[in-house]
């Protein structure tokens, strides 16, 4: 033992003493440069990193146009594919016309008939309105005859009681008071026939103007445009000339076809969807914060976004422009039970909406469901 502490020589010990040196020298600095990343993170944090809010669990939407016939009917011409770029009124299918063709035919000779049956009531109405003179003079007539039947009757009383007067005389014979008594007879019923004729011409007057005042009352106050028949054949052929319209199918907006399900020969169903069309030029991003994250977050705050397509050295400026009605978990198709024994709390989160520069868009297009990185800015608040 004593020989080993004697072969320690003083070149052994000042080395060591030099190695601890270097040790605590190092040491020394390790804890200054680590004072110093604290007091640059405080620094960044109070000044910086208390102001931003940022998470990756975001992605690109839009609000996509989904292509889907208004009838039913065989498709002729299929006229864009997949990733195709098209503009609004941009024409996509065509569908057989021919159905439709024959349905505005109809609709026109409907027309047709109706406006002709409007003008045939209208014509009507003057005819009408001469029958009910006409039949005014009928009365005329007959009150003439009645009046005459009735002076012939008055005579034939008269001359009735002459006779009758001087049959005890012995005046007048026998057959002279049977000739008067006829002829007073006949007067009395031409009196009552003359009575009925002039009932009857009231009569068929009064139905003349009960005629007349229907068919007045068809066109009364309108014309051939206004008739409501006319009108309602109208409104039929406008539907069919717009059921014809609509076997051809347009791009409703601006976008890039996704997802086209119809091929030529194919008969689609009304209402069926055939395709897709995503605006690029209007997508948004869909970002879904945690809860303790949103306590400074409000609406028109700006953003950096970042994509996984292009990196982190394409920024795209944007602002917050609202929050979803709920979180994620509470409008999933299962909303969570949480009122149960075995609970355990899980951080919520809520879905942010925030819209893109459309400038910076066009410069870099993104596609719908791309993975993004999102940056509120909180000093703005």
């Amino acid at each position: 033992m004593a020989d080993a502490v004697s072969e320690t020589t003083p070149a052994d010990q000042s080395k060591k003493a030099g190695n601890a040196a270097r040790r605590k020298k190092w040491l020394t600095r390790l804890a200054i440069a680590v004072v110093v990343l604290v007091v640059v993170w405080a620094v960044w944090y109070l000044l910086i990193g208390r102001n931003h809010v940022g998470t990756d669990n975001a992605y690109v939407n839009a609000d996509m146009a989904q292509v889907t016939p208004l009838l039913s009917a065989q498709a002729v011409d299929v006229l864009v594919t997949d990733t195709q770029a098209v503009k609004r009124g941009d024409i996509l299918v065509k569908l057989d016309p021919t159905n439709a063709r024959i349905a505005v035919a109809q609709a026109e000779a409907d027309l047709a008939a109706a406006q002709r049956k409007f003008r045939q009531t209208a014509a009507t109405s003057d005819a009408l309105s001469a029958q009910v003179d006409a039949r005014g003079a009928d009365i005329v007539q007959a009150r003439a005859q009645m009046a005459s039947a009735q002076a012939d009757y008055d005579k034939a009383r008269v001359d009735l009681s002459r006779r009758e007067a001087l049959v005890s005389d012995g005046a007048v014979s026998g057959d002279e008071v049977t000739s008067a008594r006829k002829a007073f007879a006949a007067a009395r019923a031409a009196l009552d026939l003359a009575r009925a004729g002039v009932t009857m011409a009231q009569a068929t007057r009064s139905a003349a103007t009960g005629q007349l005042a229907a068919n007045d009352a068809l066109v009364r106050g309108a014309n051939v445009g206004t008739d409501p028949a006319v009108m309602a054949a109208q409104a039929k052929l406008d539907a069919a000339r717009l059921d014809l319209d609509r076997t051809i199918i347009r791009a409703p907006i601006d976008g890039v076809v996704t997802k086209r399900q119809v091929q030529v020969g194919q008969r689609v169903a009304q209402g069926s969807p055939i395709m897709t069309i995503v605006p690029l030029a209007q997508v948004y991003v869909d970002a879904n914060f945690k809860e303790r994250q949103l306590r400074g977050v409000k609406v028109g705050m700006p953003a950096k976004v970042t994509s996984d397509l292009y990196g982190s050295d394409v920024v795209y400026h944007g602002h917050i422009v609202g929050f979803a009605g709920g979180t994620g978990s509470s409008m999933s198709l299962i909303p969570a039970q949480n009122a149960t024994g075995n609970w355990i709390k899980v951080v919520q989160r809520v879905p942010l909406r925030i819209a893109l520069d459309p400038r910076e868009l066009a410069a870099h297009p993104l596609r719908v469901g791309l993975s993004m990185e999102v940056e509120v800015d909180l000093s703005d608040r």
